[in-house]
């Protein structure tokens, strides 16, 4: 059985994705994580406290998931490790990413957690300028912001636009242009 902090995370990163954090009253979390406000206190000193832990967590995810041994790897190989584990963890963790776009595009969770934003956009960044630096050193930084904004578009466009999003062809075109040697001729 999983602690009872580890059930608080994650049934409010569930109803947080559902229903957004302001929409959910620490209330609910509390009847179905079958525990009492007071142990929620116990764990964390307020919902917005409850909100960044869960960040903190979805974060050190995103930093696991992206951190190899890169010395023996190339640039190319990388980029498509990347992009794997970004299809795969889009698919097997809907909810991760729901909350995770919720968050920053919320006024309001996004000023709680612009510390926390500002971390993660500066690892995700770093860790793709630093496999793009091998390919072009001269255009890395803005190889680096357009690879994110392709990532991210697929997530947006997959999370909350389309109900029949082709995310398997998404895949395996961008894996088919990173794969391309002329991209790697820049």
């Amino acid at each position: 059985m999983k602690d009872k902090k580890g059930i608080i995370l994650g049934i409010a990163t569930r109803l947080f994705s559902e229903r957004g954090f302001e929409n959910t009253p620490l209330s609910s979390i509390c009847e179905e994580a079958n525990v009492s406000k007071g142990l929620i206190f116990h764990h964390f000193k307020s919902k917005n406290d409850l909100l960044r832990e869960i960040f903190r967590k979805t974060t050190n995810t995103i930093i696991q998931i992206n951190t190899t041994e890169q010395s023996s790897i190339s640039p190319k190989a990388k980029l498509l490790e990347l992009i794997d584990s970004f299809f795969i963890q889009l698919e097997k963790d809907k909810l991760f990413f729901q909350l995770n776009l919720s968050a920053i595009v919320q006024p309001k969770t996004r000023e709680l957690l612009s510390d926390l934003v500002k971390e993660r956009s500066s690892f995700i960044l770093n860790s793709s300028k630093s496999i793009f630096d091998k390919i072009d050193s001269n255009n890395a930084l803005i190889l680096s912001y357009m690879f994110i904004a392709e990532l991210d578009g697929i997530a947006l466009n997959y999370l909350g636009i389309f109900e029949e999003y082709p995310l398997q062809k998404m895949k395996k075109h961008l894996l088919n242009k990173y794969t391309a040697n002329e991209f790697y001729k820049i």
